[in-house]
């Protein structure tokens, strides 16, 4: 199982934690959206027994071990559109994304 994070997304990382705080980033889904499943990113204040820890680049992500089967071999990367800052996610589990890029589904193995 692996979480990978770029140098730009870990370098965004830090800086936020240096300014706000916290362990590391939590990363995991959620339901909604066109697709059915959406990426959520927030700062982590402590791991939980239920989180999977990944270290990259010097920074720790922290993943439910639930939401692993949707992320496992996913890298994180982050960049920068005109004012937009966001996180994009390269994920070898997401069948499809809908137009917004938001959310994802993953293939069915069944």
């Amino acid at each position: 199982m692996t979480i990978q994070v770029t140098q730009k997304a870990a370098q965004h990382i830090q800086r936020a934690l240096e300014k706000d705080g916290g362990v590391g980033m939590r990363f995991g889904v959620k339901t909604v959206g066109c697709s059915g499943l959406s990426y959520t990113f927030e700062r982590a204040l402590e791991a939980s027994p239920d989180d999977e820890i990944f270290e990259s680049r010097d920074v720790k992500v922290f993943v439910k071990k639930s939401d692993l089967l949707f992320l496992d071999g996913s890298t994180l990367d982050f960049e920068r559109k005109g004012l937009n800052e966001l996180f994009k996610v390269e994920n070898p589990k997401a069948a499809a994304t809908c137009g917004c890029g938001e959310s994802f589904t993953i293939e069915d193995n069944n």
